[in-house]
C-alpha cells in the first residue's frame, strides 16, 4: 500500500492553500477533488476566468487563480500530486484513505488527513421546489462559471449574500431577474443590532452588500420583503411562483426560480469517522468540534475551510495555511517561523470572523423552510414528504435515524446530504426539541454511492478493507474467515 505524508481532499481555497503549504515545505502531499480542476465551488472553473463571464464575475473570483497558480508551481516540485475526478468514499481512523476515479478504486495510508470539503447549501424545500426549472444560486452560479450560461427571467427566492450576489451578476451580464423575493423579517434585524461591534470591523463586507442592493434597486427589479409561504406550480416544469407578503398574495410567472438560504458546512466525512460535533445555534447547523488549528477528536484528522464552520473564502483560505503549519509541526517537518505566522494567521482570521455573527443573525434561516407545508418533499431521493416525517415524530419515534429507517428519508443516492438538516428541524419543530437535541444522521460508510465494481477493484487490499465489518457472535468469539465477512 502505497505511504504518504498528508492527504488533503478538496481543493477549495482552504485545500488548495493546505496542499501547497505542506508540499513547500517538504512534505509528500496527495489532493483528492471531485472536479476536473482546483478552485472549489467558489472559485469553480476560475482558470477559464480570461472569458468575459470570469472578469463579470468580479475580482474576489478571479483571486481564486493566484491560488491555482500557486497549486501549479508547487506541482512541479514532485512533492505534490493532485488527483481530479476522485470520489473519496471512506476515510478510517487510522488515516486510511479511499477513493474512486474512472471506476477504479484506490487506497492510501496518509501520516495525516485535511478534510477541505468546504460547504453546501442549505435546502430549502416548499411545496413544487421539485419541479424542472427551480434550482439553488450555487447550481445557477456553476453554469455562470462552467458554461456562461445565465437563466432568463428567473425569479430569485430566499435571503443571503449570495443571493443578492447573484442578482447583482445578472444584471452585470445584461439578463436582470425578474424579481427579488426575500425571506429575511424584520425581525432579524433587531437580532443582528447586538453584534454591531463586529459588523463595523468587517465593514467592507458591509459596503460590498451595501452596492449590491443599490445595483438591484437601481436596475429597477422588484424587490418584495418578509416574503413567506412560497410555492412553485406548473405543468411538467415550474411556470409560477406564488407567496405571501403579510396579507397580501403574489404570483410570479416565470420558468426559473433560484433559491438560497444560505449554506451550513459539509460533515459527510467528519460524521462518518464520529468525530465530536457541536451545534452552532446562530449558523443553525452542526459543525466538527476543532481547536484553533483545525484538529479534530481523531488524532490526525484536520479540517480546514467551510465544513468546520462558515466564515467565506478568504478565512477558508487562512485557515488552510494555519491548519497546514500545525500538522507540519505534528508530523515533525515544523517550518522555522511557524510560532510568529500562526499567530498572525490567528489574529486575520479572528478580524475576517468578526462580521460573520452580525450576517448570521441577519439572514438566519427563515421559519418557512425550517417547517414546510405537509405536502413538500423533503427527500427527494425517496419522495418522502414533510407530513410523513411529521407524523412519525407524533407518534414518537425514537430519533432522527429510526425515521431514517422507517421512511428511507436520508437513504437515497445523497444518502442524506441534501435532507438531513431539513428532517432533524421538522422534527425539532414537532417535538418541541431543538436541533441539537433531535441530533443528525448516522453516516456510513461509504459516503458516496460506489459500484460493486468499484469495490471490487479493491482486492489486494480486501483483508485490510474488510476486517472493520468481521463479526463475532457470542458462540464464537473467533473472527469469521474473509470469506464470510458480512456488513452491517
Amino acid at each position: 500500500m502505497r505511504h504518504i505524508d498528508v492527504c488533503v481532499i478538496g481543493s477549495g481555497p482552504a485545500g488548495m492553500k493546505a496542499a501547497a503549504e505542506c508540499a513547500r515545505a517538504g512534505a509528500q502531499v496527495l489532493l483528492l477533488d471531485e472536479q476536473p480542476a482546483p478552485g472549489g465551488q467558489i472559485y469553480r472553473a476560475v482558470g477559464n476566468g480570461d472569458h468575459p463571464v470570469g472578469k463579470l464575475l468580479g475580482p474576489d473570483y478571479l483571486h481564486g487563480a493566484t491560488l491555482v497558480q500557486e497549486l501549479a508551481q508547487i506541482e512541479t516540485s514532485g512533492r505534490l500530486e493532485r488527483i481530479t475526478q476522485a470520489t473519496v468514499w471512506r476515510i478510517d481512523a487510522d488515516k486510511r484513505v479511499y477513493w474512486s476515479q474512472n471506476d477504479q478504486s484506490e487506497v492510501v495510508q496518509a501520516r495525516h488527513i485535511i478534510l477541505a470539503t468546504g460547504a453546501t447549501e442549505r435546502s430549502f424545500p416548499f411545496p413544487g421546489w421539485t419541479l424542472p426549472g427551480v434550482m439553488t444560486a450555487g447550481a445557477a452560479q456553476i453554469l455562470l462559471k462552467t458554461a456562461q450560461i445565465a437563466p432568463q427571467q428567473a425569479v430569485l427566492a430566499g435571503t443571503g449574500p449570495l443571493l443578492y450576489l447573484l442578482a447583482g451578476q445578472l444584471i452585470d451580464m445584461g439578463v436582470p431577474p425578474l424579481a427579488l423575493v426575500d425571506t429575511q423579517q424584520p425581525r432579524n434585524y433587531l437580532k443582528a443590532i447586538r453584534y454591531t461591534g463586529g459588523a463595523l470591523l468587517g465593514y467592507r463586507y458591509l459596503l460590498k452588500g451595501l452596492k449590491l442592493m443599490w445595483k438591484i434597486r437601481r436596475a429597477g427589479i422588484p424587490h418584495y420583503t418578509g416574503a413567506t409561504r412560497l410555492k412553485a406550480t406548473g405543468q411538467g416544469q415550474v411556470e409560477a411562483l406564488t407567496f405571501h407578503t403579510g396579507s397580501r398574495t403574489h404570483t410570479l410567472k416565470t420558468t426559473s426560480v433560484l433559491t438560497h438560504i444560505g449554506v451550513i458546512p459539509n460533515v459527510q466525512l467528519t460524521r462518518s469517522l464520529e468525530t465530536r460535533h457541536q451545534w452552532n445555534t446562530l449558523q443553525h447547523c452542526w459543525k466538527p468540534e476543532l481547536d484553533q488549528n483545525g484538529q479534530t477528536s481523531l488524532e490526525g484528522i484536520s479540517v480546514a475551510g467551510d465544513n468546520g464552520g462558515i466564515g467565506g473564502a478568504m478565512v477558508a483560505e487562512l485557515q488552510g495555511e494555519l491548519t497546514a503549519l500545525a500538522v507540519l509541526r505534528t508530523i515533525d517537518m515544523p517550518v522555522p517561523d511557524h510560532d510568529s505566522r500562526s499567530q498572525a494567521l490567528k489574529q486575520r482570521i479572528a478580524k475576517e470572523l468578526a462580521v460573520r455573527p452580525f450576517l448570521d443573525a441577519l439572514y438566519t434561516p427563515p421559519a418557512t423552510a425550517l417547517a414546510p407545508a405537509d405536502e413538500t418533499i423533503i427527500c427527494r431521493c425517496e419522495e418522502v414528504l414533510a407530513g410523513d416525517i411529521r407524523q412519525l415524530a407524533r407518534e414518537g419515534s425514537d430519533g432522527i435515524n429510526q425515521i431514517k429507517t422507517l421512511t428511507r428519508c436520508g437513504m437515497g443516492p445523497c444518502q442524506g446530504r441534501y435532507c438531513g438538516a431539513a428532517v432533524s428541524d421538522i422534527i425539532a419543530a414537532t417535538t418541541g426539541q431543538t436541533p441539537e437535541q433531535v441530533g443528525y444522521y448516522r453516516i456510513r460508510h461509504p459516503v458516496k454511492p460506489l459500484k460493486l465494481g468499484e469495490l471490487a477493484s479493491l482486492t489486494p487490499y480486501s483483508q485490510s478493507f474488510m476486517a472493520p465489518y468481521r463479526k463475532e457472535t457470542p458462540h464464537d468469539a473467533n473472527p469469521a474467515p474473509a470469506h464470510e465477512s458480512a456488513y452491517e
